[in-house]
């Protein structure tokens, strides 16, 4: 009864970190266009450097992260993530004074670091907190916190920073005298300090509530070796599945933050105006919410972590494939509906890769996190792809998308189960 009380209580403290990953990751889609306004980038290309800050911290500092966790433990490990979340939150405002594109850059960086450490402390927690056979489901509940955060956080940004937009945009357009021009940007790019100043004080608050909880610290090395040689190996190189599966977390994330930032983007290419794009992100977290719900109630009681993934990948297939043959409001239904097809990949790849690791399991959890740089590279070849020109907005999306899904239903039927023994 203490066991199942102490696992209901960690699941509920990780819900609220997923709750900040959503709200924190998913500005990023309302950033995008509001720092391309207010720094006068030029092109989508430079816009997009937004989602590569954010995500390549994930690259750099995944494997440092786990060197913290070793040190400072899960729940140490996690309060600390927060406080470099709200560090780089306190970034925005002088970014916002002086409207410098890099001093942004600087903060969604830092607050990648921040959710970097969280990310590696978080996932294999809750794979590891209960049976691994129901990870996915219990990743869904997570996936649900964190959708639900991603899909207010727009909505609000929005709200606060973009609203009338098109009007400004139009006056910033026809304003001819450069003072002028400058005193309409400086006055809109001050319009996100308020929300960052809110965020940065709540998460100092909640990395002392979590320093001060009773989250009890799990030793991953003694969880879930699970396969006859898997406590012989060496290495963590000597793990074909795992590797396998950081390709696949690469190719998801990419699509992920297509389906969910560039979606924005896509729109605009085909005319639609700002104050409409704005909210296309939310769109396709409401309905990767409706994939985590389905999720929950399906796995692994009627359907296997495995044959969850397959199926996502097939919707993903037929998805983009919809999207590239149709126009208009179709096709961003379409893009939006890849959030369905998305929503149980993170929860199905990252237990699967990690399953049978045994001791090698925060360093293969921190390879994993490495994955995430997948949404910085992805939408910007998405971009490049279409702005120089080389193919039209339709086919660019589907060439960053298509391949990428064909290589996940591959990982789900094969791939996973690479170099495994027969489990004892």
């Amino acid at each position: 009864m203490q066991k199942a009380s102490n696992t209901r209580y960690a699941i509920t403290v990780i819900s609220v970190l997923f709750f900040v990953f959503g709200f924190v990751t998913w500005l990023n889609g309302t950033l995008i266009p509001f720092l391309k306004l207010i720094c006068q980038l030029e092109t989508d290309v430079q816009a997009f450097f937004v989602t590569f800050a954010f995500y390549m911290a994930y690259f750099f500092l995944a494997i440092p992260s786990s060197i913290i966790l070793k040190k400072t433990g899960y729940k140490n490990g996690m309060a600390l993530g927060l406080l470099i979340i709200a560090l780089g939150s306190v970034i925005f405002i002088p970014a916002a004074n002086e409207r410098r594109f890099e001093i942004f850059l600087a903060g969604l960086f830092v607050q990648g670091t921040g959710l970097a450490l969280l990310q590696t402390a978080s996932n294999p927690y809750i794979s590891i907190i209960g049976p691994i056979e129901s990870a996915a489901q219990r990743i869904s509940i997570m996936g649900i916190c964190n959708k639900a955060a991603g899909m207010l956080s727009p909505l609000i940004l929005g709200a606060l920073i973009l609203k009338n937009a098109g009007k400004i945009q139009e006056q910033i357009l026809l304003t001819a005298d450069s003072a002028a021009k400058a005193n309409l940007l400086n006055t809109l790019a001050a319009r996100i300090i308020p929300l960052y100043v809110i965020m940065a004080l709540l998460l100092v608050v909640l990395a002392i509530v979590i320093r001060r909880s009773s989250l009890p610290e799990i030793d991953m090395d003694k969880h879930e070796v699970g396969f006859t040689q898997a406590e012989e190996k060496t290495s963590v190189f000597k793990f074909p599945h795992l590797w396998l599966g950081v390709l696949c977390i690469f190719l998801y994330v990419g699509v992920e933050v297509l389906a969910g930032d560039a979606i924005g983007t896509y729109g605009r290419e085909l005319g639609m105006p700002l104050d409409e794009t704005k909210y296309f992100t939310t769109f396709t977290l409401f309905a990767m919410l409706a994939g985590y719900v389905a999720g929950i109630f399906t796995i692994p009681k009627y359907i296997s972590q495995q044959k969850a993934l397959s199926v996502s990948a097939i919707a993903g297939i037929v998805f983009s494939l919809c999207a590239f043959i149709t126009s208009g409001y179709t096709a961003i239904t379409f893009i939006a509906l890849l959030g369905l097809a998305n929503a149980l990949m993170w929860p199905a790849i990252f237990p699967l890769a990690i399953k049978g690791l045994g001791k090698f399991t925060k360093i293969g959890s921190a390879f994993l996190i490495m994955g995430i740089a997948g949404g910085a590279l992805l939408p910007l070849l998405y971009t490049t792809l279409k702005d120089k020109g080389i193919f039209s907005n339709h086919t660019a999306f589907l060439i960053c998308t298509l391949p990428c899904y064909l290589y996940i239903l591959y990982y789900a039927i094969k791939g996973s189960a690479a170099g495994k023994m027969q489990e004892r």
